[in-house]
């Protein structure tokens, strides 16, 4: 009897407990946002395939054969797919209206887990994918129709947001921030950019393969959004500002993706997808 009312005082006496994280104002918040971010990405994405025309642009593979008159090996373009743009821009919207919803649905009780230990691999997981699908897009628009270039490119930008996990999770267990993922995640997203840019500059050289109008907006501006989500992380591990908030960093990631998608979805729109 004296074992039980002391447990009934304990009880009592007690601190009340904190609500539970997947309960906290600011994560509820964050969940909404999420939906909402989805939604917009969904629209667009619909709106893209809707609205696109029919342009293609050419995948080739370059095997050798040998030339029986030169007595040499010489190339041998072969297109291999023609794919079409206006999908191909609507999947990384849609990518990331899938990414954003899971966040905001089923997946939301991990998703919160993760933001306690200040990471989020998903946003990672999704921008492997999508961004690597931009890049690849962007790549094609300047000339890169090699199908060998465009899988390196894909995987290289891919790899860089793999790093971005790994930045993460290593910074679990170190008492400074250690920057080696970081600084090797920097050196593999540059490297698309450089073929990019030397297709580019290669085509402003030849009088009849100058890139269209429309392209030189584009690179610009999708290369300081990209280095934008570099500094980004590089704010929030400095902990500068409103950045020592993981959750405000989450949600600029948020944004950026949204506005880095969004201008780089019309932009191509624009120039080669709106009907004649």
């Amino acid at each position: 009897m004296a074992k039980r009312s002391s447990r009934r005082h304990e009880r009592e006496t007690d601190p009340i407990p904190a609500r539970a994280p997947l309960e906290r104002d600011d994560y509820v918040r964050l969940r909404y946002f999420n939906l909402i971010m989805g939604a917009l990405h969904l629209v667009q994405g619909l709106l893209m395939i809707v609205l696109s025309n029919d342009t293609t642009y050419p995948i080739y593979t370059n095997f050798l054969r040998f030339d029986q008159q030169a007595m040499a090996l010489v190339p041998d373009p072969t297109l291999a797919y023609a794919l079409r743009f206006g999908p191909a821009v609507a999947a990384f919207l849609l990518l990331s209206a899938i990414a954003h919803f899971i966040l905001g649905t089923f997946g939301y009780r991990w998703y919160v887990l993760n933001l306690e230990r200040g990471m989020n691999p998903a946003r990672f997981y999704e921008y492997a994918l999508s961004s690597s699908l931009m890049i690849v897009l962007i790549g094609m628009l300047v000339g890169v129709w090699d199908l060998g270039a465009i899988i390196a490119i894909f995987g290289i930008n891919a790899m860089m947001n793999l790093f971005g996990i790994m930045m993460e999770l290593h910074n679990q267990t170190t008492a400074r921030t250690n920057w080696t993922a970081f600084i090797y995640g920097c050196i593999a997203g540059i490297v698309p950019w450089i073929v990019i840019i030397t297709h580019f500059l290669a085509a402003l050289d030849s009088p009849d393969a100058s890139p269209p109008a429309f392209v030189y907006a584009i690179i610009p501006t999708i290369f300081v959004f990209f280095n934008i989500f570099a500094l980004n992380m590089w704010l929030q591990y400095k902990k500068i500002g409103r950045w020592q908030d993981y959750l405000y960093g989450e949600r600029t990631y948020i944004v950026l993706s949204l506005v880095a998608k969004t201008v780089l979805a019309w932009l191509i729109f624009a120039g080669t997808l709106a009907p004649v």
